[in-house]
């Protein structure tokens, strides 16, 4: 979430909507926990959300976000770091039209 904020910000978009998957981290940002292990993590970015800007932050789930949930799954193969994708891959490309057009992927719950 840091680094995909400090992106944003680098590239001066100011109005923006974090969307992530974890309400346990919607859950520590929002409140006003200072004991927690990922502290500083949350502390930056507090701190980044505090800029001049407008950030909404959005629980969604896993199957709402298909271009985020892909990057998240290949990027497990990749090397650590930041990495700035400049021209989308093939599969990329599949998934943002996906997400452009609404589309919803469903969600499968174990009865």
């Amino acid at each position: 979430m840091a680094q995909g904020l400090r992106c944003a910000w680098e590239v001066g978009i100011r109005k923006a909507i974090l969307q992530t998957d974890s309400k346990i981290a919607i859950h520590l940002l929002e409140s006003a926990a200072t004991t927690h292990p990922h502290f500083t993590t949350v502390s930056e970015i507090r701190h980044l959300l505090q800029r001049d800007w407008q950030v909404r932050i959005e629980h969604v789930f896993r199957e709402g976000n298909v271009v985020a949930d892909y990057l998240a799954s290949t990027g497990h193969s990749s090397s650590p770091g930041v990495h700035i994708i400049n021209q989308p891959s093939s599969m990329l490309n599949y998934w943002l039209l996906f997400d452009q057009l609404g589309v919803e992927t469903p969600r499968f719950v174990p009865t």
